[in-house]
């Protein structure tokens, strides 16, 4: 069903809640379902967007539909989130899509790609530019339905022991990164390792690693990064923005009355947005007490970005040769892409880029 057809409908229950709620809630059965969350509670920005999900569905329902979240580990481990709403161990799940790249890279599109669309161009691509359809065309061969649920804006570009100052500075560094990225680094000479995110400042302080990425100001700190990789780079060009998603096992979801399908799609577009506005409000304050704490903030020099774009490219239509799944998605996603970096460098870019420079100069 089409998004503002289930908010019609949640709104007009909602309504119906505040005329009728106890013939409503006699109406409708009482449902339990059971989140498995692939991050933990201490990322509190990004955990708690399940936590906004399943408030919302029981204040929509009158507390008849009610959903238990579980942080990584409670009930499966983070990176099995997927396996577990696909097999029905679990109703729903919150995850990054971009986590099972190892099962099919078609998975990115769902959360983030090389070079890709930004946190409003991907709610747009999703929303009304074709990609609900593509993505969950996809997702029904797993028994999953996908949905918005959340995202980071674009994320940073990993820390650093030593300074990058051209591509050659990348060959033979280990870097904790995963996915895509990880892919066209090893083309540039870098060593990708997988690591869990507890293990990141162990290894760097070690230096059993030269470089990580993980999200951005917010969450890095945390994680105390800066205390053993002072350099920090920016932009992460793997994720110009990352989309996490919400999955429901469509058995489950089929079951569900109209109406509470209704209130999940309200609830999961509410969590979606709410995630990116909270990080847009903590992430300026966090880099500004990085700063203070000695970081060397840094750009990615534009040779080390050009080869990176070119590599990206060059590895992405590579995939589409050969997986078809990927291809269908990838070539209207390429042409979207397109269109909307044409229109931004009209007036959102030339807006921003201005502020920003005006803001530099004092003015």
């Amino acid at each position: 069903m089409e998004r503002r057809s289930f908010i019609a409908k949640a709104a007009a229950g909602a309504g119906a809640g505040l005329i009728a709620a106890p013939a409503l809630a006699q109406a409708q059965p009482a449902i339990t379902w059971r989140l498995a969350s692939s991050f933990p509670k201490s990322l509190d920005t990004i955990f708690g967007a399940s936590d906004i999900f399943t408030r919302r569905i029981a204040q929509l329902t009158g507390g008849k539909f009610t959903i238990r979240s579980f942080a990584a580990g409670e009930i499966v481990p983070g990176l099995q989130v997927m396996d577990a709403v696909q097999a029905g161990t679990v109703e729903c799940g919150h995850s990054a899509s971009y986590y099972y790249f190892g099962k099919d890279a078609t998975f990115s599109f769902d959360c983030a790609v090389p070079f890709g669309l930004t946190s409003r161009q991907h709610t747009a691509w999703y929303d009304q530019g074709g990609g609900r359809e593509l993505t969950r065309a996809f997702f029904k061969d797993y028994n999953i339905l996908n949905f918005l649920g959340g995202n980071s804006g674009t994320q940073m570009g990993g820390w650093f022991r030593k300074e990058i100052k051209s591509v050659a500075d990348l060959k033979g560094t280990k870097m904790r990164v995963a996915g895509f990225a990880g892919r066209v680094l090893e083309r540039l000479g870098v060593v990708p390792q997988q690591l869990a995110g507890g293990d990141i400042y162990p290894a760097l302080e070690k230096g059993t690693i030269d470089a990580a990425e993980w999200v951005g100001p917010y969450d890095d700190e945390k994680l105390g990064f800066f205390k053993v990789a002072p350099f920090y780079y920016a932009p992460g060009w793997w994720e110009a923005s990352a989309s996490f998603s919400f999955y429901v096992n469509l058995k489950d979801w089929e079951k569900l009355p109209k109406e509470y399908q209704a209130a999940l799609e309200v609830a999961t577009y509410e969590a979606h947005v709410g995630m990116q506005a909270e990080y847009d409000v903590k992430n300026p304050t966090a880099l500004a007490r990085l700063l203070k704490n000695g970081v060397k903030l840094r750009n990615y020099p534009k040779d080390v970005m050009d080869a990176c774009y070119r590599m990206s490219t060059t590895v992405m239509e590579e995939e589409a040769a050969r997986n078809a799944k990927f291809k269908k998605i990838y070539e209207p996603w390429k042409r979207f892409r397109q269109d909307q970096n044409q229109w931004a460098s009209v007036a959102e870019a030339t807006m921003q880029n201005y502020l920003i420079a005006a803001g530099r100069a004092g003015r």
